[in-house]
């Protein structure tokens, strides 16, 4: 498949660009700082922009087949740049033909256990929240063919191939690794995943299987 990934130079995107490659994608990295792109020898393509800028993506996705988004807030204080990033990617998309698209989200926006844990994080990250919801109305309001992959707590153990998948939430949330995430992404945009669902993800638990 040709897949352009969104926000290629974060964590996860980093992800989807190796094992993408090692899946024999052909893939686009679109990111505001090429730079920071670890390997660019198997790219089919790098495209420098911001999300946010509608001609910027059309030379990154023309000719794609589906897209990655891996773009998030920065930070507490921001910028919360993922509304944007989906109003300007999924008007591009349908402009283009082009209809798939896997898009990172955060479980704790729908998650209600453990009850203090998850109150106190929406406190503290309301506002990257309130973007991240708005994100998720914009992409699911669209008429693409569309998956949003709500994440847990992340860390950068290597991929385990153990995460649990889910549409309601989970009593038990854990951790699950970047690389894990990076894996689901992928595996949505070849069809492995109900198109038009938004998917909570979680690690395996202990001493349990997926």
């Amino acid at each position: 498949m040709n897949i352009t990934v969104i926000g290629s130079t974060g964590r996860i995107g980093q992800h989807v660009l190796a094992e993408g490659l090692r899946r024999g994608h052909r893939l686009t990295a679109f990111t505001r700082r090429p730079a920071e792109l670890r390997d660019t020898s198997g790219l089919a393509a790098v495209v420098t922009g911001d999300g946010q800028d509608p001609n910027a993506l059309r030379s990154a996705i023309t000719g794609a087949d589906a897209v990655i988004a891996t773009v998030g807030s920065t930070g507490r204080k921001g910028p919360h740049p993922t509304a944007g990033v989906a109003r300007a990617l999924t008007s591009t998309m349908i402009e283009l033909g082009v209809r798939r698209l896997a898009i990172i989200s955060a479980y704790p926006i729908v998650g209600t256990k453990p009850r203090l844990p998850m109150a106190l994080l929406r406190r503290a990250l309301a506002d990257a929240y309130a973007d991240v919801s708005k994100m998720e109305r914009i992409v699911s309001g669209s008429d693409l063919d569309w998956n949003i992959l709500r994440l847990n707590r992340l860390t950068d153990k290597p991929a385990s191939g153990r995460l649990r998948m889910s549409t309601e939430p989970f009593d038990k949330p854990s951790a699950h690794s970047r690389a894990d995430a990076a894996s689901a992404l992928l595996d949505a945009v070849e069809g492995r995943t109900t198109r038009k669902t938004a998917i909570n993800l979680a690690g395996a638990l202990p001493n349990t299987h997926p």
